[in-house]
């Protein structure tokens, strides 16, 4: 399933409440500082950390595919008396009128890129859009097969208003060969005795570090670092890393 299309409706509205943990905005305010304004957030979402970045007052701006998650990110924001600033593109076909010291993902947001083809075309497009002097910050990570006693069990949350909201992943498929796994997960919401349910099919496609390099020098990006979640050089063996890359010299 395409992204912009698994982030509509039931998806989106238990996002945020069912979601694992939260962005540090202090590590994408660092960023951004560091490397400078203006910056852009790829896969911005419904606003973490993005409007918490707004709240500090940096020159932030934010894409998305989704269309409901940036009608989200727009509620918030006006809720919180934030100014934002989104566009609805897909990171393959990025084409603003402005251009970026700073282009970040919070989170692995790269790997819902369905294929190597299509990442290729998300790194050039980065690179259209980073000044010369620019970085950008490319989480990603090697997703574990979700154990077999595991499929068909939820987690959920209890809402304010008594709604009860669940999610768990009911098959799964894997190719090492194409570096895709494919997760069926189910969303409920049960409000008033009333059950909502919905079925989507989660993709991730992921790389290897060499994989990676490859492609970001295809898109003329070279890779300066890979870092751990605490800006740290990653161990040689880590799943979850962050790319460094910057304009090929």
């Amino acid at each position: 399933m395409d992204p912009a299309d698994f982030y509509t409706g039931l998806v989106v509205e238990l996002y945020s409440p069912l979601k694992s943990g939260h962005e540090d905005p202090e590590r994408y305010a660092r960023f951004v500082l560091d490397s400078g304004e203006p910056a852009l957030e790829l896969g911005c979402g419904d606003g973490d950390p993005l409007l918490a970045l707004r709240a500090l007052a940096l020159d932030v701006e934010g894409v998305d595919s989704s269309a409901d998650m940036l009608a989200r990110c727009r509620e918030l924001a006006a809720r919180e008396g934030i100014d934002v600033v989104v566009h609805h593109q897909r990171m393959e076909e990025l084409d603003l009128d402005r251009s970026f010291r700073s282009i970040f993902l919070a989170g692995p947001t790269f790997n819902l890129l369905p294929d190597d083809d299509t990442a290729l075309a998300a790194l050039r497009r980065i690179r259209t859009h980073l000044t010369p002097d620019g970085t950008a910050l490319v989480p990603l990570f090697v997703p574990s097969p979700t154990p077999t006693e595991q499929l068909g069990l939820a987690r959920g949350t209890t809402r304010d208003d008594g709604a009860v909201l669940r999610v768990g992943v009911t098959a799964e498929e894997r190719d090492e060969k194409t570096r895709v796994q494919r997760s069926t997960l189910r969303y409920e919401r049960v409000l008033d005795g009333l059950s909502t349910v919905d079925e989507r099919v989660w993709t991730i496609h992921w790389y290897s570090r060499d994989g990676f390099r490859e492609l970001a020098r295809a898109a003329g990006l070279e890779v300066v670092d890979v870092q751990d979640d605490d800006g740290h050089p990653a161990a040689h063996d880590a799943s979850d890393v962050t790319f460094v890359l910057r304009a090929a010299r």
